[in-house]
């Protein structure tokens, strides 16, 4: 094993976004040292307040743009980080179909220069926080790591193409070993209630909307098409629990700083194996808060598919890491973490 006689350092780009600040809770938590690198674009400062207040550590922030190649610069020369976790990036479907070249700019570009960053500090471990956009419009029931790619958007473009610079990199040397994780669709939020998906703008996943709407913020949750072909019509997709997401993170990152010898790039799927349509989570939603949620019709958004669910099997032989959380458990965590940011908000005024 590596890193026996000194706490790891973990680098987290994008640490204090959504997924990120629950991957560094579960980091410190898990005994590893962070540094969050982070433009605050699309997460706040406090987050970092209550990573702190969840762990009892606070971890090292440095507020930079992966596009400025001094700000990477300034954060590997003032630390000795030992693995990446690579969350920072632009990340809505609907938003790359109409704005691509700034998704390719954000993440394909961004991207290129912390390859280089980690390049010129000697750091050749990483996860890859990738997406299960990158199968498009799959066939299978189920899909494997295996099936073809071929994202429909400008965001899973952007997705494959980093894992392919990460897949290069690897087998040209320059990294050790590297995960690329394809994320299904994470929701839900950290039990206590501190953490969770609080957009700075409208929401563009259901989750929040659905809160949202259940907070009386919005009026109704926007059903983005009810003629795919599904069962109920509208869009199935495999959710997953933030936490549960969170822990493959660290199942990954130990297995990266254990091998000695050069594991190569690996690629998993996170996801539970299970399918829920739009309809059924904003019922599940509602039973959770005890009241019909409010939601209407809307027409197809381009880039989107009728049905997205993983086969997760390999993350389990792998790293060992299963998801375990149900989707009651997501919407209660995530009904609780927005009204205690009402609570928050309304205490502010």
């Amino acid at each position: 094993m590596r890193h026996t006689s000194y706490r790891s350092t973990i680098m987290a780009t994008g640490g204090a976004g959504y997924i990120g600040a629950h991957v560094v809770v579960e980091l410190q938590q898990a005994g590893f040292d962070v540094v969050i690198f982070d433009n605050f674009e699309n997460a706040n400062p406090d987050v970092i307040d209550r990573i702190e207040k969840i762990t009892g550590s606070r971890p090292e922030v440095v507020r930079g743009d992966l596009r400025s190649e001094t700000d990477l610069a300034t954060a590997f020369d003032g630390n000795k980080i030992d693995a990446v976790v690579h969350f920072a990036g632009k990340k809505a479907v609907g938003e790359s179909v109409a704005a691509p070249l700034s998704y390719y700019h954000s993440n394909v570009a961004g991207t290129v220069n912390l390859l280089l960053a980690m390049t010129r500090a000697g750091v050749d471990r990483m996860v890859f926080s990738s997406s299960a956009t990158v199968y498009g419009s799959p066939e299978d029931a189920q899909i494997p790591e295996t099936a073809p790619t071929s994202p429909t958007n400008p965001y899973g473009r952007s997705k494959l193409m980093i894992e392919e610079m990460i897949c290069d990199l690897v087998q040209a040397g320059e990294l050790h070993s590297a995960y690329n994780l394809r994320y299904f669709n994470p929701v839900g939020a950290h039990p206590s209630g501190l953490i969770g998906e609080k957009p700075s703008g409208p929401p563009q996943n259901l989750f929040p909307s659905i809160a949202q709407t259940a907070a009386g913020m919005r009026g109704a949750v926007k059903i983005f098409g009810a003629d795919y072909p599904t069962p109920d019509g509208t869009g199935i997709r495999d959710y997953i629990h933030v936490v549960d997401l969170a822990q493959g993170h660290i199942a990954a990152i130990q297995r990266t700083l254990g091998q000695e010898s050069a594991e190569g790039s690996v690629t998993l799927n996170l996801g539970t194996g299970r399918g829920i349509s739009v309809l059924e989570a904003v019922r599940a939603f509602s039973d959770t808060c005890g009241f019909e949620i409010p939601r209407e019709q809307a027409p197809r958004r381009p880039g989107d598919v009728a049905y997205c669910v993983a086969d997760p099997r390999l993350a389990g032989e792998l790293i060992g890491w299963k998801a375990s959380k149900t989707i009651e458990e997501m919407c209660a965590d995530h009904w609780r973490f927005q009204q205690t940011e009402v609570k928050r908000k309304a205490s502010a005024e």
